[in-house]
């Protein structure tokens, strides 16, 4: 069995992806690298994918599958994971090698140990092109560091921050347990992994090193701004989705359920920026149904949405209100770290 499975979803990826896989090869035996082709037929992909297969055997495998998109890559990344646990990396990504051995030796230790650790947590770093400063997310303010916690032991995270796909590795069998299996043909999915698992981890640990380097800059980048205004649809029926998933008058704990709350809400922040942003009234047609679609699915939630600080400021009129709104638009660049 192996330590560590590392799903890598490839489409139409030659240019970048041998960077992300060489960067997560000195993990050597107790990691597989599963390079999942995500039906690439413009460029050379899915040769890449088995050269490696075949220059790292044991290590490297190469997985050939019909377009599905990023969540169906992910999906496939899941369903043949031998690792004990589970992480993804998108191709255009790559990881520090120092923290990949640190990472590395925090799993181990828990493997041989007596205790269960259902999430390891890491910061990741913006690397956005052009950019001379890079922007670090790290979780010292909110998360206790180098000791297994729980959700009681969390403290408050600041408005923007918030655990990513980039920061987590999660034990595989409690992802196969809570029956995590992502849309297909769906952008934004990346929000669904680090959301639908939450009340089924008990046990984390945040590792404070720069674990994973975030690329920003391509124009044809999902979070760029006019792709995410292009494909609000599915900005919004993401949002939909997870909005769906819980009762939080059901999430016992109150510091998860605080914190699963303010997920979604920063979620209907960016429906709403990206309607307004757009300046098109079919948009901002789909922003208020969104709302209405809360306040008739759950009153309270939509209470605690729609008044909240971010709330307001996605839905009041006038100069205020946009101001509000552009603080709301801020906050969500960092979240997303789109330009």
């Amino acid at each position: 069995m192996k330590l560590l499975s590392i799903a890598i979803p490839c489409y139409n990826s030659e240019a970048y992806m041998e960077n992300c896989i060489r960067s997560l090869l000195p993990g050597g035996d107790e990691v597989e690298i599963l390079i999942v082709d995500d039906g690439s037929q413009k460029d050379r992909t899915a040769e890449i994918a088995d050269e490696y297969e075949r220059r790292y055997p044991g290590i490297c495998r190469a997985i050939h599958q019909e377009n599905g998109g990023h969540g169906a890559a992910v999906n496939t990344g899941l369903k043949n994971a031998a690792g004990i646990f589970f992480k993804v990396v998108d191709s255009d990504d790559w990881v520090n090698g120092e923290a990949y051995r640190q990472v590395l030796d925090t799993l181990r230790q828990f493997v041989l140990g007596k205790n269960t650790l259902d999430m390891l947590i890491t910061n990741f770093v913006y690397e956005k092109q052009g950019a001379k400063h890079k922007k670090v997310m790290n979780y010292r303010l909110a998360l206790p560091r180098n000791e297994l916690f729980t959700w009681n032991d969390t403290k408050t995270f600041m408005v923007g921050q918030y655990i990513l796909m980039h920061s987590v590795i999660y034990r595989t069998e409690l992802l196969r347990d809570c029956g995590l299996e992502l849309p297909e043909h769906t952008f934004y999915v990346d929000n669904i992994f680090v959301y639908q698992p939450l009340p089924h981890v008990h046990t984390m640990y945040y590792l404070d090193v720069n674990f994973y380097r975030y690329f920003i800059g391509r124009s044809d980048q999902s979070v760029n701004e006019k792709v995410m205004i292009g494909r609000i649809d599915q900005q919004i029926r993401v949002t939909k989705l997870m909005l769906g998933y819980y009762d939080m008058g059901k999430i016992q704990n109150r510091k998860l359920r605080h914190y699963m709350v303010r997920y979604l809400e920063i979620m209907m922040v960016i429906c709403s920026i990206l309607a307004i942003r757009s300046g098109d009234a079919e948009n901002m047609e789909k922003k208020k149904e969104l709302w209405e679609h809360v306040k008739k699915t759950n009153m309270a939630l939509y209470l605690r949405l729609r008044w909240g600080f971010l709330g307001q400021g996605m839905n009041l009129p006038g100069k205020g209100g946009r101001s509000l709104s552009i603080a709301g638009y801020k906050i969500a660049q960092k979240f997303f770290g789109f330009n």
